[in-house]
């Protein structure tokens, strides 16, 4: 007979894990042929699965990804010329750890962010911080701080945490502000950490967003040396009909 106290300390100690261990086995007939080792086992590595889930849902908390995207889930039948070698390699998140840049790019409906998101979550399973921020809206955050006293903490967010994506850049051209913004991130993060960005624009295209010359060809040194190129082609997923067989949303 289990002892009620016992339940109740591990309560307090948060192992709710092993709780549900030793109340799934209260009533198993097969309970008293478990041996002391058998137990302990069984109590650990279920304690050990909650602890990871309750990581990996916190991580995925943190990471606000746009869409809930599964590396698995990745449909590689579409036309869009997506390089599935390339894409599972990325999935073992090596270019997490040796701090490298993916660029997406492909017309509006194409699935870059759901690729872009679908990596956030293969890192958030493996325990690593995760940050999406669609661009228009990262900016309009940053302005904002300007003017209440949080840009440093937000701008220590961006640049610090391990894998950063920034969704949508473009088309539009930055402002003076935007462009110096966009060079601190990726200048922070060079070397450091690990960068998606996704865009509708061809890389050849972004000089010309970015508007100055000079800072323009700084960003796009660091973003585009060595980085893991995406070039999407074709037409969008969202032209499918509905069913079974539909791939992924973007």
């Amino acid at each position: 007979m289990l002892n009620e106290p016992t339940i109740d300390q591990l309560r307090e100690r948060g192992l709710s894990g092993m709780i549900d261990v030793l109340l799934e086995l209260r009533n198993n007939p097969i309970t008293p042929s478990l041996s002391h080792e058998e137990w302990l086992g069984l109590l650990l590595d279920r304690e050990k699965t909650k602890q990871a889930n309750k990581c990996m849902q916190s991580r995925l908390k943190a990471a606000k990804l746009r869409l809930q995207a599964a590396f698995e889930d990745v449909d590689y039948r579409h036309p869009r010329e997506l390089d599935r070698g390339l894409f599972l390699r990325l999935g073992s998140n090596q270019w997490i750890r040796d701090s490298k840049v993916i660029l997406i790019t492909g017309y509006c409906g194409i699935g870059k962010t759901y690729l872009a998101c679908a990596l956030g979550q293969k890192a958030c399973r493996e325990n690593i911080p995760v940050l999406y921020q669609r661009c228009y809206q990262m900016f309009l955050n940053l302005a904002m701080a300007r003017h209440d006293g949080t840009y440093a903490r937000r701008l220590k967010t961006l640049t610090s945490v391990r894998m950063l994506i920034l969704d949508d850049f473009g088309p539009e051209p930055l402002t003076q502000d935007q462009r110096r913004d966009l060079m601190e991130i990726i200048e922070a993060r060079h070397g450091t950490a690990a960068t998606v960005m996704t865009s509708q624009l061809p890389t050849d295209r972004w000089h010309d967003v970015i508007g100055c010359p000079t800072l323009a060809d700084a960003i796009l040194d660091r973003l585009t040396h060595s980085a893991h190129r995406i070039q999407l082609k074709g037409e969008s997923i969202r032209r499918f009909p509905p069913g079974p067989e539909v791939p992924e949303a973007t």
